[in-house]
């Protein structure tokens, strides 16, 4: 998912992309997995590759574990980044909405891989996006964990971090893409009146995945956003 981020930003950042429990090359969590629980484990994992303080970046449910790692961490983030995310689907979607989504993810999960690809991948771009970008978010979606996508879908179901966000004081960022049909351009807006100080950045042309589909505009954004904050 970071590829793009992995490949520029690090030219000038040391830039680390994890695979979080249930996701990628890691172990799946238990099932009362909580996102406290992962915010834990990015503290630990944080602490074996030796890193006391990021800038921390997060999209959708990544954004969410940001805030989260935040909350439970406070010294060890720098600045936040917030892409297409939401303060939870419960505290940024009408609730119909969001149990919908939970209900559709559950059943979901146990799907073929191919059948889910199907399914979510038209929702993570904008319209038009390459036939090269189509392809690479495909076959990363297909290798999805059932149990992680229920466990990460069902945090993001029952969070609403509202009476967290005006209580952030390090500087945010909001990077959002103005063709994002999963978390619309109103939640971005809701999230950058609650947070004192915020900065928000529309990507215009980019869906949900955002640091995908217009990696450049994200890269310089992101770079831009995080080089004062680093230079001490």
């Amino acid at each position: 998912m970071w590829r793009p981020q992995l490949e520029s930003p690090s030219k000038k950042f040391t830039v680390i992309a994890w695979d979080a429990p249930g996701a990628g090359q890691s172990s799946d969590p238990p099932q009362t997995f909580l996102i406290s629980d992962w915010a834990d484990c990015l503290s630990g994992f944080l602490d074996s590759v030796g890193v006391k303080e990021v800038h921390l970046v997060g999209l959708s449910w990544g954004g969410l574990l940001a805030q989260k790692f935040f909350q439970c961490y406070p010294e060890r983030v720098l600045s936040l980044v917030l892409a297409d995310t939401y303060a939870g689907w419960k505290g940024s979607l009408p609730a119909s909405i969001a149990e919908e989504r939970l209900l559709h993810c559950l059943q979901d999960a146990s799907m073929p891989s191919g059948q889910l690809v199907s399914k979510y991948l038209p929702g993570m771009f904008s319209d038009f996006p390459t036939k090269e970008q189509h392809e690479e978010l495909a076959k990363i979606m297909s290798d999805f964990h059932p149990i992680g996508f229920r466990l990460m879908a069902t945090a993001l179901a029952i969070a609403d971090t509202r009476d967290l966000l005006p209580n952030i004081r390090v500087p945010v960022l909001l990077i959002w893409g103005d063709a994002d049909k999963r978390s619309p351009l109103s939640v971005a807006n809701q999230m950058h009146d609650a947070i004192p100080g915020s900065k928000l950045e529309v990507i215009s042309g980019a869906g949900h995945d955002s640091n995908l589909e217009k990696p450049d505009q994200f890269n310089t954004i992101l770079s831009e956003f995080c080089l004062p904050l680093s230079v001490k």
